[in-house]
């Protein structure tokens, strides 16, 4: 099991670094700028082109079945639940099969009614309380999955 790290804009990066450490799995950091990460064996930066999707394209072509994903696009989530692995927002929120579906069409409203000027702004701003449940939630998706591989 490994965590994907879709790192450009991901604020529960330190987090996730003290939690692998704990568990001992490899964490792919990836992002299209150079970024500092922690001095470890299993702790590799991924530095992409610019582009859009790029970050996305590489992490959904090396994830594989039972490792994490931590993301906020929903796109990259379908992709990662499609390849048989987890997806975890960095506001804790899963992403399973049953939700991003309603997830996507929410994305998708969401867009048209930015673009008409109807809404103004973004999610709400990230605090304490998304950050102890991201922690919840990657604990209880890598317990899950080591209790499952056994």
């Amino acid at each position: 099991m490994e965590i994907f790290i879709d790192a450009d804009a991901c604020p529960v990066k330190d987090e996730i670094y003290k939690v692998a450490q704990r568990y001992g799995l490899k964490t792919w950091v990836v992002s299209n700028a150079f970024m500092m990460i922690p001095t470890s064996a299993m702790v590799e930066r991924v530095i992409v082109d610019a582009g859009p999707d790029v970050a996305d394209d590489w992490i959904a072509e090396h994830v594989a079945p039972g490792d994490v994903a931590i993301t906020n696009d929903i796109p990259l989530a379908e992709r990662v639940l499609q390849a048989g692995a987890h997806a975890i927002a960095p506001n804790g929120k899963p992403f399973t099969e049953d939700s991003i579906g309603s997830a996507i069409a929410q994305r998708a409203l969401m867009e048209q009614l930015r673009s008409t000027g109807d809404i103004y702004g973004g999610p709400k701003p990230f605090d304490r309380n998304d950050r102890s449940r991201f922690l919840q939630a990657l604990d209880q998706v890598i317990q899950k999955e080591r209790r499952k591989r056994g």
